[in-house]
Order: structure tokens, then sequence, then C-alpha cells
């Protein structure tokens, strides 16, 4: 790796990609998804949920087959040993539900299994890969990979002006200012906030 190009992160660094930044092309996306049931339930669980892109692959059929909206789905994360608990949207359920009706699936089997290899969940390199494509089919610009799905969940988070603090707490980061930078937020922007007068 050549640490001087200042355009490369550093090892373990996800700063430089980018969240989906306009409800438009989520919309495009999973319009133009919604005929591979496994890839559109993979956008949308995706950006519903905020799990990283390892524990999205992780889930097994039995985890979610009953799931319903404002159920609470617990995911090992390898990251930090520990679970993370996520209340579901309709969006999340509805997706899923969509995908194990596509095909039939055994309860121990993976929910994004690979086309190669069915014993085994697609891996995130791919996952990127397919974000990526995503991303430029819809004419977006910018670096997106795997990271996009968790940081546009966020990115709007924050545009809805949820507080830092507990967007911080739901992507298990140790202190704001590693959320914000995860989501390249500057502090002018932040500051834009107390122009606000009551």
């Amino acid at each position: 790796m050549n640490s001087k190009n200042p355009n490369h992160p550093k090892k373990g660094c996800s700063t430089l990609v980018e969240p989906i930044r306009t409800k438009a092309a989520i919309r495009r996306i999973k319009k133009r998804l919604y005929d591979s049931p496994r890839n559109h339930a993979l956008f949308v669980f995706g950006i519903n949920t905020a799990y990283r892109a390892q524990e999205i692959l992780s889930v097994r059929v039995s985890q979610v087959r009953k799931l319903k909206p404002g159920d609470e789905l617990k995911i090992f994360q390898p990251k930090t040993k520990s679970y993370r608990r996520v209340s579901v949207n309709g969006p999340a359920v509805d997706c899923v539900q969509r995908l194990l009706g596509s095909r039939f699936y055994y309860d121990n089997d993976f929910l994004f299994q690979s086309r190669r290899f069915p014993e085994e969940p697609i891996q995130v390199v791919y996952l990127s890969r397919l974000v990526k494509e995503w991303c430029r089919d819809e004419g977006l610009e910018g670096n997106f990979a795997s990271h996009t799905l968790r940081k546009t969940w966020g990115h709007w988070q924050y545009k809805r002006k949820t507080h830092l603090a507990t967007i911080m707490k739901a992507f298990g980061h140790s202190t704001e200012a590693q959320t914000m930078a995860y989501l390249c937020i500057h502090p002018r922007d932040v500051a834009k906030l107390y122009k606000m007068e009551l």
C-alpha cells in the first residue's frame, strides 16, 4: 500500500466510502433490484438496519423466518464480540419475507446465499462489488462499497435530526467524533444546528 497517496484510506478506514444522499437514488435502486429478491433484500435490509456487512451476511433463515415489524433481531458482532439488537422496521421485514417466498429455504441456510456455493453466504467483497454496480448504474458519483448501506442509514438518521449520541450508540462507536468521521460530518455541519431559533 502506498502510504503517501492521500486518496488511499488507511487500513481499516472506511471514511472515504459514501452514503447514498438522495431519496430519489434510493428509490431508483430499489426499483432496479426488485426482480432480484436476494439483491433487493440485501439493499433494503442493509439501509434499514445499520448492521455491518459481515453481520448482515451471517443471518440465517431461522432468525428471520417469523420476523414481524417491531420485532427485535439479535446478531453477533465479530468486531466487538457482542450481540447487537435492532428493532426491525416494515421495509426490512417485507424484503426478507419476499426473499423467503421466492424459493425454498431450510432454517439453517444463510439468508443471503452465494449462488455458486449455496451452503455459504456471499462474501463482503462481493457485496461491495454489487453496491458499486448499483450506484454506478444509477449515475451516482463517489466511492461506494458495502459500508454504503450502513452509512446510508446513519446519513438519513442524521438528516432527520436524530441525536448524534443515539446514532453513535446504534453504530456501536465509542465516541461522537468517531461517528462524525464515519458519516463524513464536518464540524461546520454541526454548527449549523445551532442556528435554529426557538
